[in-house]
């Protein structure tokens, strides 16, 4: 049997080992970056629970009362759009998170970085993690919402884990993209929460691809958060394999840019002290 080409998997290999030697610290950072969220706030810890409501809220009324999306009781469309709409947002509401709090993901930790034997390729890690407590309540909320109206969850709830491991890795690759340009130049942040919110209207979330006028339909196919979200919708909503594609897409997408992002980041590190 032909061995892993060490090129290849060199990056995860690397990042494996860091990540294992470090468990401990890389625990008690993202321990840090959840509990340092909530401090000194009036309702603390409990805005963990609060925001992702009171923003799901938000988007609900928006698009299911005040634009009266109806969808649901076909074989084509088999939920509500309430839960066709939460299948696609929440994992999205994560990745965003990710991408706007990387571009600091240094600037705000230069004490860390500065120190010589500090392991900065922790950072982004931290960010990514600590984002994951808000999608997790998220997802419980959609959970419970449609064990609730259809007493029953498709079987297609137990891929949830092979996603989420891919929706991590994938976030790790763009955290460490972000956080090295975001060491350069400090306005990433800004320009990633702009780009963040008019990608989230490229993407089937708040409308089904039908929706769309033919000639625009590519674009959904052009932006590569598609296919993530459709996974999503597969295992969230559909109950079945209703975008093949898209799960042999997202895991080599996130592969790859895993891949991009760590060798990008290890390259430029060197660098970093001097300009934070």
């Amino acid at each position: 049997m032909m061995n892993a080409n060490p090129a290849a998997t060199g990056p995860y290999r690397e990042w494996v080992g860091l990540l294992l030697r470090h468990r401990e610290l890389t625990w008690e950072m993202t321990r840090r970056e959840v509990t340092d969220r909530y401090t000194r706030q009036l309702f603390g810890p409990a805005w963990a629970v609060l925001h992702p409501i009171l923003l799901i809220g938000i988007y609900l009324f928006l698009f299911g009362l005040v634009f009266q999306v109806r969808l649901g009781g076909t074989r084509e469309t088999p939920l509500d759009y309430t839960s066709y709409l939460l299948a696609g947002l929440i994992p999205w509401l994560a990745v965003q998170e990710v991408l706007v709090k990387s571009g600091t993901a240094l600037s705000s930790n230069a004490n860390l970085v500065k120190q010589v034997v500090f392991p900065i390729e922790l950072l982004p890690v931290k960010t990514v993690l600590a984002s994951m407590l808000t999608f997790g309540i998220s997802l419980a909320i959609l959970v419970l919402y449609v064990l609730a109206k259809y007493h029953a969850l498709h079987w297609t709830y137990a891929l949830l884990p092979l996603l989420i491991a891919g929706q991590v890795v994938w976030t790790l690759g763009l955290a460490y993209l972000l956080s090295a340009v975001g060491a350069f130049v400090r306005d990433t942040k800004d320009v990633v929460q702009v780009l963040s919110i008019v990608i989230a209207y490229l993407m089937p979330i708040f409308y089904l691809p039908s929706f769309v006028p033919p000639q625009f339909r590519p674009i959904l196919y052009v932006n590569p958060f598609s296919y993530l979200i459709w996974c999503y919708q597969d295992a969230l909503y559909f109950g079945r394999f209703e975008h093949p594609w898209a799960w042999v897409a997202t895991p080599l997408l996130a592969l790859g840019t895993f891949a991009l992002g760590y060798r990008f980041f290890g390259k430029m590190k060197l660098m970093f002290g001097s300009v934070l």
